[in-house]
């Protein structure tokens, strides 16, 4: 299939769904608890169950539906581990199987936005895309100059595809409710629809990446590629590589492992501070280390507008779960959003959740293992706990979003990297409010 459909049948059946089997799972949950089953439990195992169809459809659909799943993904430890599996494996195989653009219709969208004289721009272009994405392709190319580049391609209707699935992912607020009670679902919606519309204009993705650009510029430990012509759907830049995250997670050694994972650590914090942008797609294919020691960085589309930096208040909650200081940590929670009003939850079991996750900061040097992520996937996942009933209690505030998923996404990588870094150092550095 050389474009993204753009009848919207097919998709929208497939959404249609979701609501559908939660009506179902209500009426059994009714049932049971007539029979004299515990509430919370009936409602917990229904919140599980909806978390699996939704993943399992959103895992089966491409551009905004999939795009929305990925950012959807920062709740995935609130579900046990096997349900979200294959919802993950669903992602996984969709990504590696876009198909690509027949060379037509990438030439097509070329002269549309560079103009019909496109390839006197380059002096070489190579047809044959280098690697996929959910709304584009890249495509290795030398710029005029003779510079190396990579050209950006955006699937012809991905826009349409990606506007219409996040209309029909927006009508089932109720749904996302089902899975977050505690959580505000309808801002956080509009919050996602509004980073994901922005993806679309690659003019955007470019000024962000000219912004962090300049903001890197011969810095020794991090590279940014330079933007070298952009337009709404095709975006030019400065080719680079690298050996991927993937491949140090792989094949890399312990000393490999541990200077990649602290410098992706150390980009995440300072970016907000040095640009006033946080690059919020955590996603090991956006990272390499180059040959001279840098960290390669690619994929500005999706970036948090921080021009103060990371918000105080977060480093304020890191240092209250630290220092065991409950009552402080659910008044800042409360100001910041994170409780919603009316909210019930003793500030003591807030303290339980949040507390295991500020561990990394506790020494010198932290080594973040998989099994200690599973550990607090399992322990916020367990149905019948206390930290499962007081996440679900939690909101997440709209301008968190992002900055959530950067922290949930970077150290799920840290720990596949199985690296070992002092993470309070860095945090010490660069977050504000941290220090006292």
């Amino acid at each position: 299939m050389n474009e993204m459909p753009r009848k919207t049948v097919a998709r929208t059946a497939r959404l249609a769904s979701l609501p559908l089997g939660v009506a179902g799972r209500v009426v059994g949950g009714w049932g049971k608890r007539l029979v004299g089953h515990d509430a919370a439990e009936v409602s917990a195992q229904m919140s599980a169950k909806t978390a699996e169809q939704l993943f399992a459809v959103l895992g089966q659909l491409k551009g905004g539906a999939m795009k929305f799943g990925q950012a959807l993904s920062v709740f995935e430890a609130a579900v046990p581990d096997e349900m979200a599996a294959p919802y993950r494996e669903a992602l996984t195989k969709l990504q590696a199987a876009a198909p690509p653009m027949s060379t037509r219709a990438t030439h097509r969208m070329l002269a549309e936005q560079l103009g019909r004289s496109w390839r006197s721009r380059f002096s070489q272009f190579d047809d044959d895309p280098a690697a996929s994405a959910s709304i584009g392709q890249v495509h290795r190319a030398v710029w005029h100059d003779g510079r190396p580049v990579a050209v950006k391609v955006q699937y012809p209707g991905a826009d349409e595809a990606l506007m219409s699935d996040l209309r029909q992912l927006s009508r089932f607020s109720r749904l996302f409710q089902a899975l977050v009670p505690g959580t505000e679902i309808k801002p956080l919606l509009a919050e996602l629809t509004a980073r994901m519309t922005e993806e679309l204009d690659y003019r955007q993705e470019a000024d962000n990446q000219r912004t962090v650009a300049t903001a890197y510029d011969g810095d020794e430990h991090f590279l940014v590629p330079k933007v070298v012509a952009s337009a709404p759907k095709v975006l030019v830049s400065e080719w680079v590589s690298g050996m991927p995250l993937a491949k140090i997670i792989r094949e890399g050694d312990k000393q490999l492992r541990d200077k990649a994972g602290y410098l992706l650590a150390e980009f995440h914090y300072s970016a907000p501070a040095k640009a006033g942008l946080l690059h919020a797609d955590p996603h090991p294919g956006n990272f390499m280390l180059a040959e001279d020691g840098r960290m390669c960085v690619i994929d500005f589309g999706g970036v948090a507008r921080l021009s103060e930096g990371l918000p105080a208040p977060l480093g304020r909650l890191m240092r209250f779960a630290m220092e065991d200081d409950s009552d402080s940590l659910f008044e800042t929670l409360r100001a910041e959003g994170f409780v919603r009003p009316g909210t019930q939850v003793p500030a003591e079991h807030v303290h339980a959740y949040l507390a295991p996750f500020v561990e990394p900061l506790l020494s010198e040097k932290f080594h973040f293992t998989r099994k200690w992520m599973q550990r607090q996937a399992e322990r916020v996942g367990d149905l019948g706990g206390q930290d499962f009933r007081t996440g679900r209690s939690l909101n997440l505030p709209p301008q968190y979003l992002l900055i959530h998923r950067v922290l949930a996404g970077s150290t799920g990588i840290l720990c596949q990297l199985d690296a070992e870094l002092p993470a309070r150092e860095i945090v010490e550095r660069w977050q504000p409010g941290f220090v006292a």
